[in-house]
């Protein structure tokens, strides 16, 4: 019998670069200054989340940076977390990514950029008589429906458009990427050169000191700036594309998060230049406003409006794009691993993986009808930090297990970066189950349900081989 047939390595280091960031910069940048000005109250206490958000992501894509210069696949973090641990937690996270991670992720994405949409071309409500209809008192799949709608045949779209060869895919994120810059340039720009009066405590840094914000308030608000920094780990899903991968991924990573650090925090200056921080709880507390949006009203009034409109809906789309191109690769990898639906692991005539990218889209489409916004994006964020943190820790298992493997790359300041990181993830496990219950139950409930999902497949392979 042949061999299955393999994926092609075309892509890369600048792509795995402009790759990182495209998957970061989403909708976080234009959303979520929002809700920790009203965690915090404070400029000053917010640029500072920012900045440890940022470094507690560049500690953990540092650390996963070993890991991928070792083990570079397709994949990502279900091969690496394979090599550390065993079958049963890689396949429970492979399960988690297709159950919550990636799916719910590519449902928030999807949403908001239908959200920016309707803000240029209003799309009418459907079944509004259903609205009030709900599941357990948590989920209103009805509710904003015509909104839900659209977004599902965003994801769709996007995901006929994937199944049709990487490389147009690829090319459709560079374009988005692009446009995404010249857009945020502007913005900085022009908030930071505004001759408006500074906000009233623009920046006051005695506040620091001032004791009214809690560990806790810090956590939840470093919620948000997660959800803003997620994506960075997509890249080693692609692993088995990527031209060099051992020393490309690591290095595009790096780099990537970096770029990405300095972008937030000046675009966050920005706002905070042109609008207060009462303001900003203003938008928080409206629910259907975005703290971009309103910044650009107030220096350029109805066209910054349409300005920011598209620019959000385009940087969304390409965020979405990523994502949807990156997320069914570890499926695939499972397949091949006989640890999930065999017909995941076929690629169709473009050399990718049709079957997977289509199931994926299926269950994202189903989340899109789940929840919120805010719902989807607290309960993922929550979900894969368990596993960031389990990854993080294979890199000591590793050095102790495998002390003269070849290490293309090494986490700088080892061991008390990658220690760092795994401390962080502890505490926002524990922070969010007492802050957050429901959003963690949710998440728990959906990561525990692969358990005997994966003894079925254990039990299928072990009749397999016994014929």
């Amino acid at each position: 019998m042949s061999n299955p047939r393999s994926l092609a390595r075309t892509l890369g280091l600048g792509y795995v670069v402009i790759f990182v960031i495209a998957n970061i910069i989403g909708s976080g940048v234009f959303k979520k200054i929002a809700p920790m000005a009203a965690e915090l109250q404070s400029s000053s206490w917010i640029l500072l989340v920012w900045v440890v958000g940022g470094i507690i992501t560049l500690f953990g894509a540092l650390s996963n940076a070993e890991l991928a210069g070792m083990l570079a696949d397709t994949g990502g973090d279900f091969v690496y977390l394979r090599k550390i641990y065993n079958r049963f937690f890689s396949f429970l996270y492979g399960w988690s990514l297709f159950a919550v991670i990636q799916t719910a992720t590519i449902s928030s994405l999807a949403y908001v950029l239908t959200q920016s949409l309707n803000s240029i071309i209003v799309i009418p409500d459907i079944l509004p008589a259903l609205n009030d209809f709900t599941i357990g008192g948590i989920f209103f799949p009805f509710r904003d429906f015509g909104i839900k709608l659209t977004a599902i045949l965003v994801i769709m779209l996007l995901t006929l458009l994937n199944m049709s060869g990487l490389r147009s895919g690829a090319w459709t994120g560079k374009a988005i990427f692009f446009i995404v810059c010249a857009g945020l340039a502007v913005i900085i720009i022009a908030g930071l050169t505004t001759d408006a009066p500074r906000p009233e405590r623009f920046m006051d840094v005695r506040e620091l000191g001032s004791g009214a914000v809690t560990l806790s308030s810090f956590y939840t608000a470093m919620l948000a700036a997660f959800w803003a920094y997620q994506g960075w780990v997509s890249v080693g899903f692609i692993g088995g594309e990527i031209k060099d991968a051992k020393a490309n991924i690591p290095k595009g990573i790096a780099i990537g998060v970096f770029v990405v650090i300095v972008v937030y925090l000046l675009v966050n200056l920005a706002y905070m230049r042109v609008m207060s921080i009462p303001d900003l709880v203003q938008v928080h507390e409206a629910g259907n406003q975005i703290a971009a949006v309103e910044v650009v009203r107030s220096l350029w009034g109805k066209g910054g409006v349409l300005f920011i409109s598209v620019l959000i809906l385009i940087t969304t789309l390409g965020c979405l794009n990523a994502s949807i191109l990156t997320g069914s690769r570890p499926y695939f990898a499972m397949s091949r691993d006989r640890l999930f639906f065999s017909g995941i692991g076929k690629l169709n005539r473009h050399n990718v993986p049709g079957n997977s990218l289509l199931w994926q889209g299926i269950w994202a489409s189903v989340l899109v009808l789940s929840g919120t916004f805010d719902q989807l994006t607290d309960m993922l964020i929550f979900a894969v930090y368990i596993f960031y943190g389990a990854t993080a820790t294979g890199v000591f298992i590793l050095r102790r297990r495998m002390p003269d493997a070849h290490r293309p790359y090494k986490v700088p300041g080892y061991p008390v970066i990658t220690a760092l990181f795994v401390l962080f993830c502890v505490g926002l496990f524990i922070n969010t189950i007492i802050t957050q219950p429901r959003e963690a139950l949710i998440g728990l409930t959906l990561i525990l349900a692969g358990i005997p999902v994966y003894f079925i497949f254990r039990k299928r392979n072990s009749r397999v081989s016994d014929d």
